[in-house]
């Protein structure tokens, strides 16, 4: 049995050594691989990993990317390299004990019927409004999605290598990991942790980083914000026929004057609004087609440092990467 562990690294150059240390402390005894992947850093977090991997060529791998392609982009040049039975995505802050990864392992051993083990905390240190928002975006996304999410679960996950396969196989450009966890299928059991508190630096998730990745899931999961308009016809069509009755009796029994003018520009104004609200959504389906249709790279790899072996795969992997 080996497992590999999927380390995305951003900005991360004073929590390199301290995780590897652990990582190593941790697995002691165990066969395993570490796979870094460099995402376009600039904080010198490569020369880190290379100053790791030049002690320990036999286990690690640094796959460093030509500029930042994002988390997502990272998590899937690194399970396009694993090479274990199991395979571990995890950061390299410190707040995701690797200990955890054991625990899972063990039970995937321990349980066939399952093939993934999915990490999520049993207490958040964030504020109220933040996990009020988080709440509400699995709520509704639950109920306009076909697939399922858990609340809370992170991409702090083991797999078995059945589901790596069936994760690197879905080619879109446009990635939401906690989407394609879902949407691949397989069994899933949801571990609780408690996560440390980060080793060095802040979080690259600010509130509008975390509001862009949920806009994300909803455009890469679900066809329901083209629905809007449908909904929004019916309705706006009602209320206007609605509208015509109550203006037709007012004027034939009451003899009410109804002002014209005001009217006419909130109604122009109103229906103006949503025909644009309409046009952006279909915009961003058109937008995500266009881009897809390009068939360009997810992401473009600028150094490559493993072990001979790793090498010579290195190039049957063309789909994603240049």
């Amino acid at each position: 049995m080996k497992i590999s562990l999927v380390v995305p690294c951003y900005n991360e150059v004073q929590n390199i050594i301290p995780f590897w240390e652990l990582v190593k402390e941790t697995f002691a005894g165990q066969n395993y691989e570490v796979i870094f992947i460099n995402d376009g850093s600039k904080d010198g977090t490569l020369s880190k990993l290379k100053e790791v991997y030049n002690y320990n060529k036999d286990c690690v791998t640094v796959v460093s990317f030509s500029r930042n392609f994002g988390k997502e982009a990272a998590i899937l040049a690194g399970l396009e390299r694993v090479s274990g039975d199991y395979a571990s995505i995890i950061d390299s802050d410190l707040q995701q004990p690797p200990g955890i990864v054991l625990e899972m392992v063990g039970f995937l051993e321990k349980n066939n019927e399952f093939d993934i083990v999915a990490a999520y905390q049993k207490e958040r240190s964030e504020g109220k409004i933040i996990s009020g928002i988080k709440n509400c975006f699995y709520k509704l996304i639950n109920k306009v999605c076909e697939i399922e999410f858990y609340p809370g679960a992170s991409d702090f996950r083991t797999f078995r290598k059945n589901v790596i396969e069936a994760i690197i196989s879905m080619k879109e450009y446009f990635r939401f990991s906690k989407g394609i966890f879902s949407w691949v299928g397989f069994e899933t059991y949801y571990m609780p942790y408690i996560a440390n508190k980060r080793y060095s630096g802040e979080s690259k998730w600010s509130f509008f980083k975390l509001l862009k990745y949920a806009l994300e899931g909803f455009l890469s999961f679900t066809t329901f914000p083209l629905k809007i308009a449908t909904y929004l016809g019916f309705g706006i069509s009602f209320a206007a026929l609605v509208y015509m009755v109550v203006v037709f009796i007012q004027k034939i029994f009451f003899a009410i004057d109804v002002p014209g003018y005001p009217t006419i520009v909130v109604l122009v104004l109103l229906l103006g609004g949503i025909q644009l609200l309409i046009l952006g959504i279909m915009g961003e389906y058109i937008a995500r087609t266009y881009i897809q249709g390009k068939n360009r790279p997810v992401y473009i790899v600028k150094e490559y440092l493993a072990k001979e072996s790793c090498i010579i795969s290195e190039e049957n992997l063309t789909n994603n990467k240049i």
